[in-house]
């Protein structure tokens, strides 16, 4: 006899005529007016658990750092479809945060996803500074870039990353992912000669572990922030406009090298 497959169902919401449900709280009476929107991000991707105080301030300085960085492939490619599709805001969001990927933003998730798999070697008694030793001799003999390290524009550091794990730290929620990538950080400097800098992305990686969450959620958090960064660089685009003159930008400065027909 074959067996029966269970019936789809969800945790997260449900409603009534009069009342909404979330994660098993009442919309109205217990979270609207009572909780901030950090908090409500917590409960909402820790399955309806109640963050710590901590936890929370660890978020929301996450939210922060990642909110806005500029000029970048993201935020160009917001305004760019923005420009070309101004009735439609949400296409323009969509296409920034298609940008998220394991160049920027996403990296979060191979950071931590490292940072996690070495804090379980350390609960079998391995110390923080022979793991860190072998990832960086690894990382140095075959070449490949290091998740969460290294960075265009901050050198020799990225000023978010100290002041997550510093606030981490201030809230006592640091804990072994924060202490593997300290020590990650001194073995990538051995290993190569020099100083490696430990970007946002690495940080973000330790602090969000180290408050529990997996690794393959964090680049959810990135879209959260970078969302908001977004809507503001649309909202700018719509007083100031920059996406013209990049097109004419792109057009001038890169030639057409190819063939021309006979």
């Amino acid at each position: 006899m074959s067996e029966e497959k269970a019936r789809p169902s969800t945790v997260i919401a449900t409603s009534t005529t009069d009342q909404i449900v979330v994660r098993g709280r009442d919309l109205v009476g217990e979270l609207m007016g009572e909780v901030d929107f950090t908090t409500m991000i917590c409960i909402h991707l820790s399955g309806g658990r109640t963050p710590s105080a901590g936890e929370v301030a660890v978020v929301n300085a996450v939210l922060v750092a990642l909110m806005e960085h500029g000029l970048t492939p993201s935020s160009i490619t917001a305004r760019l479809i923005y420009d070309s599709s101004p009735d439609a805001v949400q296409g323009a969001v969509a296409a920034g945060l298609l940008g998220a990927g394991s160049q920027f933003l996403g990296s979060t998730e191979d950071a931590a996803r490292l940072l996690q798999e070495g804090a379980a070697e350390l609960e079998g008694g391995r110390s923080a500074e022979d793991w860190a030793r072998e990832q960086a001799e690894n990382f140095a003999a075959d070449g490949t870039p290091v998740p969460g390290f290294g960075h265009h524009i901050h050198r020799p550091d990225d000023p978010r990353a100290p002041r997550l794990l510093e606030i981490a730290r201030e809230h006592g929620v640091d804990g072994p992912h924060a202490e593997l990538l300290v020590a990650l950080s001194a073995a990538l400097d051995a290993a190569k000669g020099k100083h490696i800098t430990i970007n946002a992305t690495g940080a973000v990686a330790a602090v969000l572990s180290d408050v529990g969450y997996p690794w393959h959620s964090l680049r959810g958090f990135s879209l959260i922030a970078r969302s908001a960064g977004l809507i503001g660089h649309i909202l700018e685009e719509g007083q100031r406009p920059t996406a013209r003159f990049l097109w004419d930008t792109a057009e001038r400065e890169i030639p057409y090298e190819g063939d021309w027909p006979r």
